[in-house]
């Protein structure tokens, strides 16, 4: 059985991973900010979902097999990479096809108008299991918490277990925070910025994931 001292350092580096700035972050924080609550949560369950496919996946042995060929990781990353650099351009886009007397995710022609949960768990999921270098994390970090003679599968999932609980709090925080930013957002203005400055962010991701090793 896995120690407290184990799981204590464990939960300090997926929390460090957590609250680490990044796609995540930027994710939640754009889709809270322009009141889509609903979507919001259910780009964070979408996102944990991932998580926790990752840390079953590694458990079981896929994910070292993904990271040991670089065929593999190479299709994923760049799927990945292109999915991001869709997203961000979608949002880019519906921004400068949208005159400045018009809304911007209260239209019809928004990248994603609708308070949905189901749109959010999908773009979350999708967005998580699209990025290879978290299957990469948790080859590297995983196993060395999974005490020898120990179920793997029971111990990995355990492991993702808590860092899903750390960054289900994190997440809280963020789109509570998001909601306190709402009030600044009500111009379409604000939101047509909000939106170019997350559809960068997104973009520059999947450009990163693209470019990167």
């Amino acid at each position: 059985m896995i120690t407290a001292s184990a799981l204590g350092s464990f939960a300090l580096i997926v929390g460090l991973l957590t609250l680490t700035p990044g796609l995540d972050t930027a994710l939640i924080l754009r889709t809270a900010a322009l009141g889509h609550r609903r979507r919001a949560w259910g780009a964070v369950i979408g996102i944990q979902t991932g998580t926790l496919m990752w840390g079953v996946l590694t458990s079981l042995g896929v994910t070292a097999l993904l990271t040991a060929s670089h065929l593999a990781y190479t299709a994923v990353r760049w799927a990945g990479a292109a999915y991001l650099v869709w997203m961000g351009g979608r949002m880019l886009l519906s921004t400068l096809r949208r005159g400045p007397g018009a809304g911007t995710d209260d239209g019809a022609d928004a990248p994603d108008a609708d308070d949905s949960f189901r749109g959010g768990w999908r773009r979350g999921t999708l967005t998580n299991l699209l990025n290879p270098k978290m299957g990469a994390f948790y080859v590297a970090v995983l196993p060395q918490f999974i005490p020898e003679g120990a179920s793997h599968l029971a111990m990995g999932t355990l492991l993702a277990g808590v860092h899903i609980v750390l960054a289900l709090l994190w997440a809280g925080v963020l789109i509570a925070f998001a909601r306190v930013l709402r009030g600044g957002l009500q111009s379409r203005s604000a939101r047509r910025i909000l939106d170019r400055v997350t559809g960068t962010v997104i973009a520059g991701f999947g450009v990163h994931l693209a470019l990167g090793d």
